[in-house]
């Protein structure tokens, strides 16, 4: 696939961040992993079975390995788009299902779920690499690939 400085962009920007969110949730202490857990648990009820350090862990971890997933040229971009989508979606699942941080209409957040709300890039970033294709310009009259 050629290169594509759109989905560079927007690789080395999602990549870096979540990176560095994974990289900060190494040092997390047991209670503060407690609370992710808790509310990741409202979208995914079986990572209660896990024990909050270890839960914390394999966040960071899994973050860690999505943002150099991104980072790395190596990494197909369809492949890195999959984990992020993945990745998202379930960042919005927790949104949607934790009382407090939608509205009524349970789509518009609170001042509480505003933090939250905003991680819907990620899902949105993901599902625009995934459905990213060669264009083809029209000049002249004549198609040509970029």
């Amino acid at each position: 696939m050629a290169f594509s400085l759109s989905r560079a962009v927007l690789r080395l920007a999602t990549g870096a961040y979540l990176l560095n969110s994974g990289i900060s949730k190494l040092s997390l202490d047991e209670e503060s992993a407690g609370s992710i857990q808790d509310m990741a648990s409202n979208a995914v009820p079986q990572v209660k079975q896990l024990p909050p350090a270890t839960f914390g862990k394999a966040l960071a971890a899994g973050e860690i390995a999505l943002g150099g997933a991104l980072l790395l040229p190596l990494v197909p971009t369809k492949l890195a788009a999959l984990g992020l989508t993945g990745f998202g979606s379930g960042l919005v699942a927790v949104y949607a299902k934790t009382p407090g941080l939608t509205q009524g209409d349970g789509i518009r957040p609170t001042q509480a779920g505003i933090s939250m709300a905003k991680d819907t890039w990620l899902a949105a970033i993901g599902l625009a690499l995934l459905l990213d294709r060669k264009r083809k310009a029209v000049r002249g009259g004549r198609a040509t690939k970029r």
